[in-house]
Formats: C-alpha cells, structure tokens, sequence
C-alpha cells in the first residue's frame, strides 16, 4: 500500500493548527485582570473623574481585579459607565497583559442655561446637568426659554463654534418674549439683535462687515444695538 505523504502532512498539520488553537483559547479563558485603566479622550477638562467611574463599576460588580476574562461582558461594563451625565461614550477592552482599560468620550458643553432651570445644552443639543468637577466656559443662555427655543439656541451655538472671531467673543444669548435673540459680546458695549434663526450665515457676513468697518473707524463704542434682523442690512442706534 502506497502512503500518500502529502495527505499525511496535510492532516498533521490540521492536528497541529488545532492543537494550537486549543491551547490558545484555554490560556485566553485563563486570563484574568491584574489592573483598570481609565483614560479620558479628548477635551481634558474632566467634567467626571477616573475615581466616579471607578466607583460606579465597584458599586455594579465589585472588585474586577482577579475577575477571569470569561466572566467579563465588555459592553455591559460600557454601558454601565455610560450611566455617568457626563458620559458620551465608553470603549472597554482586555489588553494582552490583562489591563482592563476604558477609553471615554466625555460629553460636550456648548452653552450653559440660567433660568428656573439650570444645565448646559451639549454639542447634541441635549441637556447636560451641571459637573460639580468642573464649569465650563460657554455663552450664558437667558430669557423665554422653551423647547422651541431651545431648539433654535442649539443652532446659533452651532454655527458660533464653527467660527474662532464668534466662538472667543459671544459670550450670552438672550431669548426675547417675541421668540427673536439678542447676542452679547466679551469686549463690546452693544447687543446684537439677531432676530430670528433664519438666514444665519448672511446675518454673520453683514455684522463681520460692518464690525470690521467700524472697528477701522474706531466708532464701535459709539453704539448701543446693532439689528441684524432685517433683510441684508444691518441697522445700528447710537447711544
């Protein structure tokens, strides 16, 4: 009977790949967490902390150190942390040497409401409870604030961080009784009349235009309100 080495190899080659992936997938399953990590993406500013995060896995699981790999269900663990306020979204993952690690997105604040109600709107236009870590330096919201105008506050402030000039030097927004709003700047006496959200980017070129004639004209001071709420213009009243 003529042995066919190549069918031979074949099969001990099979046996070896699964030997292999045997032993593999035991000392995985072996494997425990010999340590945590909490890194946080991003902004710095840490509106949670690593020892919150901490003390919510604790307070859901215990102790994870010594917890072997197979008893761990990564993304119920992230969703635990996503309980966290100030939590947009967490990653967890084992690493090779059994480092429990977490990467967390923080949420974003973009605009802080003062009213009955106090929060921050976030860069999803959600409301955002307030950290007891850390306040965030945002354009201060007032008035009629309801959530229609909510709504309409989360576009102006959009479109304010897509420019440096608007995004450093806004620093309020005051929602009227009649719906329109009104912008305070850091460095100027006067306030913007915005009126309503329509037409942004064109009420934004009219006041660049006019802000930067004045400023070479050295006659900012000389106004009280500047109206960008009529059509292409921009209408000023002296003080």
């Amino acid at each position: 009977m003529k042995i066919n080495w190549n069918y031979l190899k074949l099969g001990l080659l099979l046996l070896l790949v699964m030997g292999l992936y045997a032993f593999s997938n035991h000392r995985s399953k072996e494997k425990i967490v010999n340590d945590i990590e909490i890194q946080f993406l991003g902004d710095q500013n840490l509106y949670t902390t690593h020892e919150m995060v901490n003390k919510l896995l604790i307070q859901k699981y215990g102790s994870l150190k010594n917890v072997p790999k197979e008893k761990l269900v990564l993304n119920t663990i992230e969703k635990v942390i996503e309980t966290d306020d100030m939590v947009k979204n967490a990653q967890v993952y084992l690493t090779v040497d059994g480092k429990l690690t977490s990467k967390i997105l923080q949420r974003k604040p973009i605009g802080r409401v003062e009213g009955v109600n106090k929060y921050y709107v976030d860069d999803e236009g959600k409301r955002m409870p307030f950290s007891k870590n850390h306040s965030a330096r945002v354009p201060i919201i007032t008035g009629n604030i309801t959530g229609k105008s909510l709504e309409d506050i989360y576009v102006i402030l959009e479109y304010i961080n897509t420019d440096t000039f608007l995004r450093k030097n806004i620093i309020g927004i005051h929602v009227g009784d009649d719906g329109d709003y009104q912008l305070k700047f850091r460095m100027e006496n006067f306030v913007v009349n915005l009126g309503s959200v329509e037409n942004l980017r064109e009420k934004f070129n009219n006041f660049m235009a006019f802000y930067n004639k004045a400023t070479k004209d050295r006659t900012l001071n000389h106004y009280d309100l500047v109206s960008l709420e009529y059509n292409n213009q921009v209408v000023c009243t002296k003080i």
